[in-house]
């Protein structure tokens, strides 16, 4: 399946008027930095022409015969007149900008492994990762989806080029990688096709291996993380919520998912076409890493015919639950500290750990002794962890052969035309549920309305409520006031049930989305709910004046 990925041609972000195509690169081939590149629609350059009687910017209504001796205004003042006006014009266009989802991100179709390794964020500091992000001035809600095979970051965005700018300056922060290698290797996706494109990762269908299930899980743990955090606000909590469910739709009323592999099952399998035998038979397994991944690997191997393995792990709770699920398989756990130990003596290593620094490095392989030919001919490492648990400098040496997550290609190539046509059938399901998200985001527009009109009926019925109360003196009970009160918000209730009822949408309802909108700009106009400056300006200044703090 190609994934469709969007990339700014300089690294300040884009301009306003620049509108992204999707560039298709063809999973699961890695694209180099030339392949990946992005296509606009160049917005029209306009000169701006200084000399007397020509206008510096169509907006600012400068002509020569304003220029008269008459006036008495000298040309120089005008033109910083001018000038003046056309930086407020840029300021205009700037506030009454409109808030956007964007993702900016990494994957196995566009970035090789030692730089996802780098930008990869645990899933403890997301929560962290969140925080900063929303401090930043011109991003509003924030997510973050790290895996082995990505690492992507889903904003809320105040200013589109600008929140660019600043989350690819935070990436390039937090990881010590520069923005212009950034650049070459980054994705930019926006509003539908942001939107999309998460929905196509939680069914597997960008997954390297695709159809892969694990995705979906993720996609889950991002909305369980994100629960009580403030920037994992309505809007992103919303896509990934909608998310889950085209994820799940998709599993459900296709079968991509049937004889899919996952990114461990693939490992053993890349790990047996390397056997001269081709068999688990007569191999020693080492697995290191008891999680999600390594609880996988040990299901798989077992599949294959592997009957006996060591396990190393931190703790043997974990192996223990799997030797109850596997009881005809011998599997035998070793702590932590054992681990070079156990790697001396087996054919096969899959590592599959959380660990941010590597496990095995060149000082520790070259201690160790040679496999038999006969059944190996090279100790094997399978690396599928991300940051990588094997330096690249082990395949320096000649007794052993390094694969990591990109080595897996070789395996997923194989029944790509089958599922390729099974995600055809997906992409249907994926089109009706962003359909449904993009009608739910948008009806968020009315949400402001909605509360300056209650707020604007709150006020006139506690106003009158107050003059009523004052007519009465101190001659009213307890009780009566409570009637009158009870009354009043009776009376505004009522009133403005109609009104709430067209401005609320779900895009399961009759009326279109054009029609609830249509009904907002009419109450905004009618009851002058309108203020002196945009909520999106209002948004900016509060967030340059909490980071002056």
């Amino acid at each position: 399946m190609a994934a469709a990925v969007g990339f700014a041609p300089f690294c300040g972000g884009l301009s306003k008027e620049s509108v992204p195509l999707r560039c298709e690169v063809s999973s699961p081939t890695l694209a180099s930095p030339s392949q990946v590149r992005s296509f606009y629609r160049p917005s029209k350059i306009k000169s701006l022409v200084s000399r007397r009687g020509v206008s510096l910017n169509p907006r600012c209504k400068v002509f020569a015969d304003n220029l008269t001796r008459d006036d008495e205004i000298d040309s120089r003042a005008m033109s910083v007149s001018a000038i003046e006006q056309l930086k407020i014009s840029a300021a205009d266009r700037y506030t009454k900008e409109r808030s956007c989802i964007m993702v900016v991100g990494i994957s196995v179709h566009t970035a090789p492994v030692e730089l996802r390794e780098k930008l990869a964020i645990p899933e403890a500091q997301w929560p962290k990762a969140i925080n900063e992000l929303c401090t930043l001035n011109h991003i509003e809600e924030a997510a973050i989806l790290s895996t082995c095979n990505r690492m992507e970051i889903y904003v809320v965005a105040l200013s589109q080029h600008r929140g660019v700018k600043e989350v690819t300056e935070w990436m390039s922060k937090t990881s010590g990688v520069s923005v212009s290698e950034l650049c070459q290797y980054r994705f930019l996706l926006y509003n539908k096709d942001a939107t999309q494109h998460l929905f196509e990762v939680s069914a597997g269908l960008d997954s390297l291996v695709l159809g892969e299930g694990q995705i979906l899980a993720q996609v889950k743990q991002v909305v369980k993380s994100g629960q009580g955090v403030p920037g994992f606000g309505r809007k992103i909590s919303g896509l990934f919520k909608h998310a889950i469910t085209a994820g799940k739709r998709v599993r459900t009323e296709t079968n991509i998912a049937a004889g899919a592999v996952s990114v461990s099952s693939a490992a053993v399998e890349l790990a047996l076409m390397k056997l001269p035998g081709s068999s688990y038979a007569s191999v020693r397994v080492l697995v290191i890493g008891s999680g999600k991944m390594g609880r996988l690997v040990i299901k798989h191997l077992v599949a294959k015919g592997c009957s006996k393995m060591v396990v190393v792990n931190r703790t043997e709770e974990r192996v223990a639950a799997i030797r109850e699920e596997l009881k005809d398989v011998e599997i035998i756990y070793k702590p932590h500290a054992e681990m070079l130990a156990c790697a001396a003596e087996a054919d096969v290593v899959f590592t599959c750990t959380a660990s941010e620094t590597p496990l095995f490095l060149k000082e520790h392989v070259e201690t160790l002794p040679p496999v038999c030919p006969e059944v190996v001919g090279l100790r094997l490492f399978i690396d599928i962890s991300v940051p990588r648990n094997v330096g690249s400098c082990v395949s320096e040496f000649q007794t052993a052969r390094v694969f990591n997550v990109d080595d897996l290609k070789e395996v997923v190539a194989a029944n790509k035309d089958d599922r390729l046509r099974k995600a055809l059938e997906a992409q249907a399901i994926i089109t009706e549920e962003s359909k449904q998200f993009e009608a739910w985001k948008d009806s968020l527009e009315t949400v402001p309305t909605i509360k300056k009109l209650r707020a604007y009926a709150e006020r006139i019925r506690a106003s009158e409520l107050d003059k009523c109360l004052a007519k009465f003196g101190d001659g009213i009970s307890k009780k009566q006031k409570g009637a009158l009160y009870d009354l009043s918000m009776g009376i505004i209730n009522k009133l403005l049930h109609g009104p709430m009822q067209h401005l609320r949408c779900d895009g399961n309802d009759s009326r279109s989305l054009s029609e609830i909108l249509e009904n907002m700009h009419a109450l905004n106009r009618i009851f002058g709910l309108e203020t002196d400056m945009s909520e999106l300006e209002q948004k900016i200044r509060a967030k340059v004046e909490n980071t002056k703090k």
